[in-house]
């Protein structure tokens, strides 16, 4: 697995825990920071996890309104909360990040659903995201 691939995941389950707890990100970020500091190998994956947290939060209503508007017939509350999470991962990574091609995004968001969420959520994030990366221009 790559170092971007589990900064992915390490994101994932950060965007996750806050949103089942309803508690602001930054709290578990500081918890999270502080476990890098002190497990060395994880360093490389936190540095990633920690730009795709931030971003998020920082354009979480933006990507939020991406999302509600492709989402025909969802409301974000409706969806599973980790299709959530991987969804604003997606969506920062094809909006905000020129680093990674819009494909690799997709493809990380799609295989984490597969792997971590109801048996239609692959197909739902693909659309959706597919659909959000075309309209981008």
């Amino acid at each position: 697995m790559s170092a971007r691939t589990k900064a992915r995941k390490r994101a994932l389950d950060l965007l996750y825990a806050a949103d089942l707890r309803q508690m602001p990100v930054e709290q578990l970020l500081a918890a999270e920071a502080e476990r890098a500091v002190n497990e060395p190998e994880r360093q490389a994956s936190w540095l990633y996890a920690r730009e795709i947290v931030d971003g998020v939060v920082d354009h979480r209503d933006e990507i939020d309104e991406v999302i509600t508007t492709n989402s025909r017939g969802w409301t974000l509350e409706r969806m599973p909360a980790v299709d959530r999470a991987l969804l604003r991962i997606g969506v920062w990574e094809i909006l905000y990040n020129d680093e990674v091609p819009d494909a690799v995004a997709i493809s990380e968001a799609v295989e984490a659903a597969t792997v971590l969420s109801t048996d239609d959520s692959a197909g739902f994030v693909n659309g959706l995201l597919a659909a959000i990366s075309h309209s981008k221009g």
